[in-house]
């Protein structure tokens, strides 16, 4: 893999899902604090949509998925608008890894959910320090 500027990290949109909640969070929580100006987002409904400014901001850049559970919605609209992906990140993965933070709450998370979300968070970094570096 050659090294890149950026990533655009893509999360879950499981509204209405604690998963899905956590994932966006996790995204944010990259976009603006771990690592802002190597890692961005998109929204994933325009994705889905085919909006070709969407569409255009995705090509050419590695993608990292943050999904809320196992359909990988996000991962698979990435490759369905020709994306290149560099990670595939799961929720309930790291929830496995981290069970005694059992998210809450749907549209404002809990303690757990906002502490899982910093576990997940940690996980995109490292892809995005990955794609970055070339790795």
């Amino acid at each position: 893999m050659s090294a890149h500027d950026k990533a655009i990290v893509i999360p879950c949109s499981g509204i209405g899902k604690v998963f899905g909640s956590v994932g966006r969070e996790a995204t944010y929580i990259v976009v603006d604090e771990l690592r802002p100006g190597t890692a961005e987002t998109l929204c994933l409904s325009l994705l889905v949509m085919g909006d070709q400014e969407t569409v255009e901001r995705l090509r050419g850049v590695p993608c990292i998925a943050a999904d809320g559970c196992p359909k990988a919605c996000a991962q698979k609209n990435i490759e369905l608008a020709g994306g290149m992906s560099a990670a595939s990140l799961r929720v309930v993965d790291t929830y496995k890894a981290h069970r005694e933070l059992k998210p809450e709450g749907v549209t404002v998370l809990d303690e757990s959910g906002r502490k899982l979300a910093r576990f997940l968070s940690q996980e995109i970094a490292s892809a995005v320090d990955r794609v970055v570096a070339g790795r």
